[in-house]
């Protein structure tokens, strides 16, 4: 590694950090977000430390690159919520379909929504997509025995909340290929 890409990178960054930072800071709703800009953006300019102007235009190209990183996470983050609401809508027709079941359409949908990030994602995988455990390991890049605690906890978890929800859970948690 060249000693002297490695040296003007890290005074460029001890230079611009609290600024870079400041910046995501005050455009994101949540801390982590913030954190995860200023991460890209380094990072970008690590790699493209040859192209890292000298002096203080390196400040601009840096908001430059944090305004390019944050406008690929709003993107990212519309697109996650516009899934999740097609994703919450399936949940609800796939439930409202089988009335036997006895299950509460709307409340199944909401209390799906307040799952953590990573339950709703296995039980999606396995309920939506039609995958098996291994497939969904595959996916994740877990072991399929990581995956198959997951989805049991998952499991558990989304049936106490149904259970909390006042929702029969009876004919929705089995031990396998169902939520």
């Amino acid at each position: 590694m060249n000693e002297e890409r490695l040296a003007r990178f890290e005074a460029v960054y001890r230079q611009t950090y609290g600024q870079i930072t400041a910046y995501a800071i005050r455009r994101c709703i949540a801390p982590q977000d913030a954190a995860d800009v200023v991460a890209e953006t380094f990072a970008i300019a690590w790699r493209k430390v040859d192209k890292l102007p000298r002096g203080e235009p390196a400040l601009l190209w840096l908001y430059g690159v944090a305004r390019k990183v944050l406008a690929n996470h709003y993107r990212t983050d519309n697109r996650r919520r516009a899934r999740t609401v097609e994703l919450d809508g399936e949940m609800t027709d796939l439930y409202a379909a089988a009335p036997e079941s006895g299950v509460e359409a709307e409340a199944v949908a909401r209390v799906f929504t307040t799952l953590p990030d990573d339950d709703r994602e296995v039980l999606a995988l396995v309920a939506w997509e039609g995958l098996d455990r291994e497939e969904v390991a595959a996916v994740l890049g877990l072991t399929r025995n990581a995956v198959r605690v997951r989805l049991h906890r998952a499991r558990k978890r989304f049936a106490r909340a149904l259970t909390e929800a006042g929702v029969r859970t009876d004919r929705l948690v089995s031990t396998e290929g169902s939520l």
